[in-house]
């Protein structure tokens, strides 16, 4: 996939990511419903854990390829919101703090940060944007806080994501029973696309209106 150098190429970049997700879990709704009733228990657990495949697997692209196209900008930190500077010492301040590293190591560090802010953003530490295969609304909420965006509505919708997507994926792939009632199937994927489109509109929203941008 090209590199999304434009507003244009990054919202084409998102609608065609989704477009695929969006015909798969149709594909596996409609395989539901005409499948035999044998089949269809089984068919039913496979929806809930496709849905949150790629409720994650969304999020996770959505997020590399705002920040791909924001490194192609080659903006100096100084242009940018305070949140992108800080990204860049994030890694380093947690290995800082797993290590008992020398007063000189921490010293260079603080310089670094203070010295630095007409370096050009050129990369983002993947680990930031880690989904950790388990997207919880606590993960979610870190992902936005890190792409400077707010994740509230995220936060409103902690039940929806924890416990009726999360929760119930995770039995699924821990080899535990979970019964899916077919009536649920329809609510399921459909708040899940409504998260994704969601997480998408907020990074769109940050690039088109270029908030990004120190004020």
């Amino acid at each position: 996939m090209s590199k999304p150098y434009t507003e244009t190429d990054l919202s084409d970049q998102f609608d065609s990511d989704l477009n695929w997700r969006r015909k798969e879990l149709s594909d596996l709704k409609l395989a539901i419903k005409v499948a035999d009733k044998i089949a269809r228990p089984a068919l039913l657990r496979a929806l809930v854990a496709m849905t949150y495949a790629h409720w994650e697997g969304y999020v996770k692209f959505c997020a590399e390829k705002y920040f791909q196209h924001l490194t192609l900008r080659r903006w100096p930190f100084t242009a940018l919101s305070r949140q992108f500077y800080v990204n860049s010492f994030l890694a380093r301040l947690d290995a800082l703090f797993q290590t008992r590293n020398s007063i000189a190591a921490r010293c260079k560090l603080l310089n670094e940060i203070l010295d630095n802010r007409d370096l050009r953003f050129s990369s983002i530490n993947s680990d930031l944007i880690d989904t950790r295969s388990n997207l919880s609304t606590d993960v979610v909420q870190d992902i936005c806080l890190i792409c400077a965006v707010d994740g509230k509505h995220f936060a409103d919708n902690r039940f929806l994501i924890d416990q009726i997507i999360l929760k119930r994926r995770n039995s699924i792939a821990h080899g535990q029973w979970e019964t899916v009632d077919e009536s649920d199937a329809d609510d399921l994927v459909s708040n899940a696309l409504a998260l994704m489109s969601h997480f998408r509109t907020l990074l769109e929203n940050k690039v088109y209106e270029k908030t990004y941008l120190a004020a």
